[in-house]
């Protein structure tokens, strides 16, 4: 899974380089867009597919096999529909962006790259559930390999798109979606002739319009639990528009999204790791299986926590320097990168605790506790430092900072405080196997009065 990650954000990091290449006002513009997209399409997409991975996994450690291909289906669906209402916001959102006061040239550009990053928004639709669906099978192979397949074509199809055909930030916007299409369609093009999944996909039926309410019992408060964290990071690119020097500010906000995204993906590796374990082992009716593995990743996360602060700091010189040679955004990098490394203490332990309380179909205390930290604490003190006493973009950080250690602290007395035999239980209701062993138990009481009728 890191390698998959560090695959897939090898697609971002060439689009913000592209981006660079073009100039601060397309770099400005890109970087807004993508921050836009994220907040209003991507972290809705990619929460609302959560949802599937509680049932998934227990389901997988049930061997409820049919469940997981009707779960899939259903999320699918429902993420296409999602898909709708969001296509037309971001066909109409230059207007927004003007009345919230961010400059005319570089709302153009953002425009621009949201209206042809449409088809990408649909791909993802069936993308996130694939992976998922994978994933808490413990089938990650062909995740990785078609994620290094769209890597290795997607430089190559910006160059062309860029300066052949000379589209600009269109041209980029469409090479991510045609980059995603190659993820998607060779990731089909696997499962249809392995046949790794027989025993979960029994193919497409009409019962993936049915029984979505207990999908979206999870999957709502799954999507909340995501955005209210993703949208904290996309946020900062809005606030950063309204600082005195913006286009420094925002190119800068890009170029250290694409640091965090980067060290993102190691927690994040970790988090859908120990989901599908402890998913797994509550399926499997293995509690103390569930807890062990829920600390080792706990363990581990602090521990890769340290290293992710040390390769911030070391990094504060030379990290903005692949993007550009703009030397007032390099020196806004050089003095944020430290207090960025300063929030990762925070964000690995608490990104690994949501994967576990995903894997035990726990998201609601998951968004109770984004919801206190980043918009309790996190937000107004970002405020505060950026714009009250003027600190600007190392205000906005140093919010974040203390976000993340309300959150990380809160995660981990959740999960030390969590009952085991109970989420095994709720496990054995989710999957459908407590109605199950209710009917063999009734089954065999009904054979026992009869052998003793006939005796």
């Amino acid at each position: 899974m890191i390698i998959t990650g560090l695959l897939i954000y090898g697609k971002s990091a060439i689009s913000i380089f592209f981006m660079g290449k073009l100039g601060k006002n397309e770099l400005a513009g890109g970087s807004l867009s993508i921050g836009i997209a994220n907040i209003t399409g991507y972290s809705v997409i990619s929460g609302l597919s959560t949802g599937m991975e509680s049932i998934s996994s227990q389901a997988c450690g049930a061997k409820q096999w049919p469940l997981m291909g009707q779960t899939l289906q259903r999320t699918i669906v429902i993420l296409t529909l999602v898909c709708i209402p969001i296509s037309l916001f971001w066909l109409n959102f230059e207007p927004i962006l003007l009345v919230c006061g961010q400059e005319p040239v570089i709302s153009s550009i953002a425009s621009t790259y949201l209206a042809f990053s449409l088809p990408d928004l649909f791909f993802q639709s069936f993308i996130n559930p694939l992976k998922i669906y994978l994933r808490t099978q413990n089938i990650t192979f062909p995740l990785m390999l078609s994620a290094a397949f769209a890597l290795a074509l997607h430089a190559p199809i910006n160059y062309i798109l860029v300066y052949h055909f000379n589209l600009g930030i269109q041209g980029i916007a469409v090479a991510v979606a045609v980059t995603d299409l190659n993820l998607l369609l060779t990731l089909v093009l696997y499962l249809c002739f392995s046949g790794i999944c027989r025993k979960s996909w029994q193919g497409w039926s009409l019962e993936c319009f049915d029984e979505w309410i207990p999908i979206l019992g999870l999957a709502i408060p799954s999507c909340i639990s995501v955005c209210l964290e993703w949208w904290w990071y996309e946020l900062m690119i809005v606030f950063s528009g309204l600082l005195a020097d913006a286009a420094e500010a925002v190119a800068t906000m890009g170029i250290i999204i694409q640091a965090t995204a980067l060290v993102y993906i190691f927690p994040s590796s970790m988090s859908l790791a120990v989901s599908t374990r402890v998913g797994n082992e509550l399926g499997a009716n293995q509690p103390i299986k569930a807890k062990t593995s829920s600390m080792i990743a706990l363990s581990c996360a602090i521990f890769m926590s340290i290293i992710a602060m040390l390769f911030m700091t070391t990094m504060r010189n030379s990290w903005g320097q692949i993007f550009t040679d703009d030397a007032a955004i390099l020196s806004l990098t050089a003095m944020s990168m430290p207090v960025v490394g300063l929030c990762e203490l925070g964000n690995f332990p608490q990104t690994t605790g949501c994967g576990v309380l995903r894997g035990s179909a726990r998201p609601t205390l998951g968004a109770n506790i984004n919801l206190g930290s980043f918009y309790g604490v996190g937000l107004p003190i970002a405020v505060f430092m950026g714009f009250a006493m003027n600190m600007g973009l190392l205000g906005l950080w140093l919010g974040l900072v203390a976000a993340q250690a309300v959150c990380a602290g809160a995660m981990v007395v959740a999960l030390l405080r969590t009952d085991w035999i109970v989420q095994a239980g709720r496990a054995r209701e989710l999957t459908g196997m407590a109605i199950l062993l209710d009917e063999e138990s009734e089954s065999k009481n009904q054979g026992l009065v009869s052998d003793y009728q006939l005796c």
